[in-house]
């Protein structure tokens, strides 16, 4: 009897593909599309109307269910909401992270045993497997270096990793579009989601006062010794490691090395200023391991398409504290930092402090 799986689709072209790929190897596949953010000025994109009539097209041309499920209230309860937390912390969050950990895995593993499915599956770019030697679930790197999602994904517990199928990992993307020409998928030329699904336009500002109902005022960019230097627009308008937007002249560029929301203050400065060996991190998730006992070599991004950088890692009170071999370009608490020992996923935690 084939296993039933439950794959995730939003409406692009890897989901698609996906759900493709399990029903050749023989999955008996229902398509389920996630309803998370409402936005009438939202044409397309992730969580857009036609991203959920895309999706239910595709499923119509493979003979498949599918279903909308509505986590528009986990979504503004656990994604939106410590977002705009983080933000007005001074942190640059990072909300597809957490979209991943509590709903497209944790509220959907959740609703896979609700409905008695066996699997679950997405569209994301990674691999997972068991080492027999370890006795654990693995997340690895996807084959497809430029389009590797393991960096999100590295909330993933060991309880969903035995139940998840990630088909597009050992695939290009060039690839996964010929499969979708090849089939007359819809979507089979649809541009990737680039923005956050709740900030389509890329303005966070905006988004912050419409959401939290405030505004933001003017205060003061300062140099790293408190020297006034200028006037910006409100600090939750800036990010770490900013140098575009600024409008100072000081006779040489500058960036935007630090934040006090409190006292709405933005601390600017040069390039050198932004760089960091010592990251300290909490909410920790490891994979390959149970836990770290002690200090390993490892490589690590901070960022999601950052090359991964040579580091040491050791265990510290709320979490891991990880040194790199060479000082980081502006590792910003509230972003994620991964661990990898090879193309395996160590496992990773957020950022919360950092030190020269």
């Amino acid at each position: 009897m084939a296993q039933k799986i439950m794959v995730g689709m939003s409406g692009g072209v890897d989901s698609s593909v996906a759900a493709y790929l399990l029903k050749k190897q023989g999955y008996e596949v229902t398509g389920v599309t996630f309803k998370l953010w409402d936005d009438p000025t939202l044409e397309s994109g992730c969580c857009s109307a036609d991203d959920v009539r895309d999706a239910a097209y595709v499923c119509q041309q493979l003979g498949i269910p599918h279903y909308v499920l509505n986590y528009k209230d986990l979504f503004r309860q656990e994604v939106v909401g410590p977002f705009a937390g983080e933000y007005l912390r001074g942190r640059t969050p990072n909300p597809c992270i957490s979209c991943n950990r509590y709903i497209k895995f944790g509220a959907f593993s959740h609703k896979l045993r609700e409905l008695d499915f066996d699997l679950m599956a997405t569209g994301h770019y990674a691999c997972c497997g068991y080492n027999e030697a370890t006795g654990r679930w693995e997340l690895q790197r996807a084959v497809h270096p430029q389009k590797d999602q393991s960096y999100v994904l590295y909330n993933l517990t060991q309880e969903q990793l035995a139940h998840i199928r990630l088909p597009l990992g050992a695939l290009h993307k060039t690839e996964v579009r010929e499969i979708a020409q090849e089939h007359s998928f819809i979507n089979a030329q649809k541009h990737d989601s680039q923005d956050i699904c709740f900030v389509p336009d890329g303005d966070y500002a905006r988004f912050m006062e419409n959401f939290t109902g405030k505004h933001y005022p003017a205060g003061d960019f300062l140099e790293e010794n408190g020297r006034v230097v200028g006037t910006h627009n409100g600090a939750v308008r800036y990010t770490i490691g900013q140098r575009k937007g600024l409008g100072l002249a000081m006779g040489a560029p500058v960036y935007v090395c630090g934040k006090d929301m409190q006292a709405n203050t933005v601390t600017v400065g040069p390039e050198e200023m932004l760089f960091d060996r010592i990251v300290y991190a909490d909410e920790v998730n490891w994979i390959a391991i149970p836990e770290l006992t002690g200090p390993l070599r490892v490589t690590a991004r901070t960022r999601y398409h950052q090359v991964e950088q040579a580091a040491t890692v050791y265990p510290a009170e709320c979490g891991f504290r990880l040194e790199f071999d060479q000082p980081q370009r502006a590792p910003t608490p509230g972003q994620a930092v991964v661990l990898y020992q090879g193309d395996t996923v160590l496992g990773g935690g957020t950022i919360t402090r950092v030190e020269k």
